[in-house]
């Protein structure tokens, strides 16, 4: 049994000092005890990991590559056949590259688990590998080599757009149909099976990739883990469901499968105010992706409306185009407060907004992801962030005041060391295997931009 004394912890009833965590073989916490034991002293800030619920990892590799202008208007559209032309070059050992690396980013920014939406299955031709799964079992490998937790989304896509249209030539390394995918997802499942807190979920890609009939039959085929599903993302993505089912997408999922306790609808952006209430009223998860919804124009999903109602929402990174936990949560409020004119949003009169933010996307997190409780308690994985209080936007500051300076000021800056596990995996600001992994990675990217 691996035994950490942390100097200062954010526990589930609030903050303590001088904090034993007894962990497990199997990475999980055995026993929280008030009081220094025997064991290795972790000093500075203990938070526990967030999940980050929502990443594409190979994106990571084209961030900063779709930011010249076009000749049109430029949306998330455009933005998307940039990323067509990019995925088109990518072979296996460069998925798993890039996502070792974004990976270790991960880490390095407190994110100590994350949702892998993997919709990337195909050779740049199209055409299935020997092995179906092999681009999922390169993400198993790349969460091995960095320590992160992987939940693994493998992802159905069918088709190009709502109502069952042809997929465009650029899909055609995500199409599959339901035969395929199973083969796909049973090969994930296997390989996760041997990685460490490693968990198998299923994520029908969207209303515009998959049917109501064929989201209905993957429920059916895969009725345990965690759901997840674009909705709502784009205006025109809701026109067009309209035109097509009559309905918005989102009242589209309630009526063909229901608002359930494992599912994660992501963006959710374009939700109308009764969708929003009635998200907010079930025990679905809302996943949030504020720094690529921003980067991509999609819009501002009504978060504060949302909380006040009642709404579990958690963070991810999605199109990686920055990594860092704290950002998040900052574009989270800031573009609350643009929206809505005033500060201090998604928290309540006298209470820390930091502290808030944290411990609503660490509680959604850990839901949609279905790895377990959040926080440093009995039952939950050993993932640790410390932060560093002589960071100088730390100094001079206690208890929640510290949250408030990582979020809204030092970011992933104040990250001096990450666990995940019972793991240690980033010591002084940086992961363990930073060297070889990004070496690794800077190969990939002379040879992709050459």
């Amino acid at each position: 049994m691996t035994v950490l004394c942390l100097e200062r912890a954010l526990l589930p009833e609030g903050w303590r000092e001088k904090v034993t965590l007894r962990i497990g073989a199997d990475g999980r916490i055995a026993a929280v005890e008030c009081g220094r034991g025997e064991g290795e002293i972790v000093r500075g800030v203990a938070l526990p990991g967030l999940a980050n619920l929502h990443s594409h990892a190979f994106q990571r590799a084209m961030a900063g590559l779709a930011e010249v202008a076009g000749q049109g208007e430029d949306s998330f559209w455009s933005w998307r056949e940039v990323m067509y032309r990019f995925l088109a070059q990518l072979d296996p050992e460069d998925v798993e590259a890039i996502a070792t690396f974004a990976y270790a980013e991960m880490l390095e920014a407190g994110f100590t688990a994350v949702g892998e939406f993997h919709y990337l299955h195909h050779d740049p031709q199209g055409r299935p590998y020997a092995e179906p799964a092999e681009l999922a079992l390169r993400h198993v490998e790349a969460a091995r080599a960095s320590g992160i937790g992987l939940v693994l989304l493998p992802s159905f896509y069918a088709h190009g757009d709502v109502g069952g249209a042809p997929p465009a030539a650029g899909q055609r390394r995500f199409v599959c149909d339901l035969e395929l995918f199973a083969r796909i997802r049973e090969g994930a499942a296997r390989a996760i099976r041997e990685l460490p807190g490693g968990r198998i979920g299923t994520a029908p890609h969207s209303i515009r990739a998959v049917t109501p009939e064929e989201l209905r039959e993957l429920v059916e085929l895969f009725p345990e883990g965690p759901l997840h599903l674009h909705a709502s993302e784009q205006p025109r993505e809701v026109e067009a469901c309209r035109r097509v089912h009559g309905t918005t997408p989102i009242a589209l999922i309630e009526d063909t499968i229901g608002l359930r306790d494992r599912l994660c609808l992501i963006h959710g952006t374009h939700a109308s105010e009764s969708e929003r209430r009635r998200l907010a009223a079930s025990p679905a998860t809302l996943g949030l992706c504020p720094i690529t919804e921003a980067s991509l124009g999609d819009g501002i999903f009504p978060a504060t409306a949302f909380r006040r109602e009642g709404g579990r929402f958690g963070v991810g990174s999605d199109s990686n185009v920055e990594i860092d936990a704290a950002a998040e949560l900052r574009q989270l409020e800031y573009a609350q407060r643009l929206a809505l004119g005033r500060r201090n949003c998604l928290t309540e009169p006298g209470r820390s907004t930091g502290r808030v933010l944290f411990e609503a996307a660490l509680e959604g997190g850990a839901r949609a992801l279905g790895r377990g409780p959040a926080g440093l308690r009995p039952g939950a994985f050993a993932d640790l962030v410390v932060l560093d209080p002589e960071h100088p936007d730390l100094l001079g500051r206690c208890e929640d005041g510290l949250l408030d300076g990582w979020i809204f000021c030092a970011g992933k800056s104040a990250v001096r060391e990450v666990w995940a596990g019972g793991r240690r995996v980033v010591e002084v600001g940086r992961h363990l295997a930073a060297e070889a992994i990004r070496a690794r990675y800077r190969a990939v990217i002379q040879r992709l931009l050459a």
